[in-house]
């Protein structure tokens, strides 16, 4: 079990937003009247993974308990988290090992020079923490105002949720920005206490009035592939499909690539 308070009181958060979420219909037990509160009770999760339902509270709680995985594998099967949800939960009560600290993410010369050689198709590097650590002109004409800052480094999610031309570039905002804060709540888990972490969710509570609904809703998401509908500045509403390479010496490091999937491309050739 983590020693540490605030990631006990992630973990209590945690499983308090996973039990709410879930009927007693959800899970095969009877409907026992009106309830005064959502979700499953304690004792109800408690019976279906197995545990006393005192000693779930304790952990709810976010009391310095002892769990073993066996019973946070069930507690996942009782709560029907996915793989991504598991994983976090794992992270959470300090079974999975935890990334040190760092005020900043080295990036190699070599490294940082890929989103240039992929020019004219939009490219960029970021760190754990969603900061822009080496992009491309595409990159920056596609989403203007990214790069603004010379004091700090560029960070996509600040630029997504604090910059107003965020809204009208990406056509389908809030499904993209609900996205990205879940994927920022699974990569911090595996940094509490990180003050790179730590001063980025406390700015955007403070100045996004989305984030503070959303971040205690405890939504998380691992990052992957896609497709977004993004205002191109030339060409107007552009269908992309994005896809993200991580780095083999720094796993948190990502590359996203960015191609016109409007565009036709000839058979057998890349369109990057």
């Amino acid at each position: 079990m983590p020693t540490q308070p605030d990631q006990r009181r992630q973990l209590s958060e945690f499983l308090r937003s996973r039990r709410e979420r879930l009927t007693p219909g959800d899970v095969g037990l009877p409907q026992t009247g009106r309830r005064r509160t959502p979700g499953l009770r304690r004792e109800e999760l408690a019976l279906l993974a197995g545990i006393s339902a005192t000693w779930y509270t304790y952990l709810e709680q976010g009391r310095k308990v002892r769990v073993s995985e066996q019973v946070l594998h069930a507690l996942a099967v009782a709560l029907r988290l996915d793989r991504h949800e598991r994983d976090h939960l794992l992270q959470l009560a300090g079974h999975a090992p935890a990334a040190e600290a760092e005020e900043s993410e080295p990036l190699t010369a070599e490294a940082c020079a890929v989103p240039l050689l992929l020019q004219p198709n939009p490219a960029y590097i970021i760190g754990g923490n969603y900061d822009v650590l080496s992009h491309n002109q595409a990159a920056h004409e596609l989403f203007p105002r990214l790069i603004t800052e010379a004091d700090r480094p560029a960070n996509f999610i600040r630029w997504v949720f604090l910059e107003p031309v965020a809204r009208d570039v990406l056509l389908d905002w809030e499904p993209e920005a609900r996205g990205l804060l879940s994927r920022l709540r699974t990569l911090a888990a595996r940094h509490c206490g990180d003050p790179r972490y730590t001063r980025l969710i406390e700015e955007l509570n403070k100045v996004s009035p989305e984030v503070r609904d959303w971040w205690p809703q405890y939504e998380v998401q691992a990052r992957h592939s896609g497709r977004k509908r993004i205002r191109h500045p030339q060409q107007g509403a552009t269908d992309y499909a994005y896809t993200a390479f991580h780095l083999a010496e720094q796993p948190e490091q990502t590359l996203v690539v960015y191609v016109d999937s409007s565009e036709p491309h000839d058979e057998g050739k890349s369109p990057i």
